[in-house]
């Protein structure tokens, strides 16, 4: 499969920005963000992991994005379909590359402009605050505006580009939990599964593993997003890995359980419970519903309908971050659209009040939510 995309692609995702941004009077887009640059321009590396450095892209309303990028970046992003590439030598303690910013948002759009810059839900400003203030300041002509959950939209929906890449890290995903049992099984460390499970990934061809959590215990486990301790797997105890492995810069996001030996009557029927809630999600979720009816859909099945559980929600986006939009709880009004890419996450509280969860992606069609990750067994797979 083909690594990054056709310029196509990013063609059409500007002129979609470019159209909402016409709709919402704003003359142009700040990002700083990895996620809302790579998404318009294409530019993929893990030196986000640096703090020291901001990095910015202006998306006018007309015209292409002009990249205002430290240095050290220039190479890389020559290699993608943006051709301004504005740099200055970073880290720089004084002026961090906020007078180009500056300099770059008043030639490109006028110093009068109207600026968004996202700030809803599951967003943040990577940047130092002061250095916020001081764009501000030199802009003082300017106003500066929240963006109308313009890149919440966008990003919402994959193209088939996109969901092919997602497609492909759920099925490398699929593999290595095909091979668990070569990795754990009664007396095996609980954090030596945990290194082999990644290795696993890699070997079947993941680029890394940013996320992997899980748990161990005789019912279930304590939490869905605890590092690993070096206690044994115990005979007759719960297995829970849950990974988010990333190919080509697009994640999966789902778990399997495994009983280490055999198991309780009442683990195998929370599992079954688990499959069907999961079913029920799946079954709700079409176009038109709401990400609140999904979320109902599922609490029937695991409470009848009461509500409750410490997770928070019970699933949500997915795509070029581990979670994305929307968030299926009982107040999430977002409606389901076609492309959409999703996680179905439902939990049941065990009787000694650990946890045990399921957890699947799905991509939204015309014909329903297809499932994207292989399909998990009607019987907890005993290792």
């Amino acid at each position: 499969m083909q690594r990054g995309f056709e310029p196509a692609e990013f063609q059409n995702r500007l002129a979609r920005a470019q159209s909402l941004m016409a709709a919402a009077g704003l003359d142009a887009l700040m990002l700083t963000t990895e996620t809302d640059i790579r998404y318009f321009t294409g530019f993929l590396t893990r030196f986000w992991e640096s703090p020291t450095r901001p990095w910015f892209l202006v998306v006018p309303q007309s015209g292409r994005p002009i990249a205002v990028i430290p240095s050290i970046g220039a190479a890389l992003m020559r290699k993608t379909w943006i051709t301004d590439i504005r740099t200055w030598s970073a880290p720089d303690l004084s002026d961090d590359g906020v007078t180009l910013l500056a300099d770059t948002i008043r030639e490109c759009v006028g110093a009068g402009a109207r600026i968004g810059v996202p700030d809803g839900h599951g967003t943040h400003l990577r940047m130092p605050l002061q250095d916020y203030q001081r764009v501000l300041d030199l802009l003082p002509q300017a106003t500066f505006d929240g963006d109308h959950r313009i890149i919440e939209t966008l990003r919402r929906v994959k193209s088939p580009a996109e969901l092919a890449k997602i497609e492909r890290a759920c099925a490398i995903a699929g593999r290595a939990f095909d091979r668990v049992g070569e990795i754990a099984g009664a007396g095996v460390p609980l954090d030596q599964v945990f290194r082999d499970f990644q290795s696993l990934c890699l070997d079947q061809g993941a680029d890394w593993v940013p996320y992997l959590a899980g748990g161990t215990g005789p019912l279930g486990y304590d939490d869905v997003i605890s590092p690993a301790a070096p206690e044994p797997l115990q005979q007759g105890h719960v297995l829970m890995l849950d990974t988010g492995l990333v190919w080509d810069g697009y994640f999966c996001d789902f778990d399997r359980n495994f009983a280490v030996g055999p198991v309780s009557d009442e683990v195998h029927g929370a599992y079954t419970k688990l499959l069907e809630a999961t079913q029920a999600g799946q079954e709700a979720a079409v176009i038109g519903a709401t990400a609140s009816d999904i979320y109902h859909a599922m609490d029937r099945v695991l409470t009848g309908g009461r509500g409750g559980g410490d997770a928070g929600r019970l699933g949500h986006g997915l795509g070029m971050q581990l979670t994305e939009w929307p968030s299926f709880i009982a107040s999430d009004p977002t409606e389901i659209v076609a492309g959409m890419v999703i996680t179905l996450e439902p939990g049941i509280t065990m009787s000694d009040g650990s946890v045990l969860v399921h957890e699947d992606d799905f991509v939204i069609t015309e014909q329903g939510a297809r499932q994207l990750t292989p399909r998990a067994p009607r019987q907890m797979m005993e290792i």
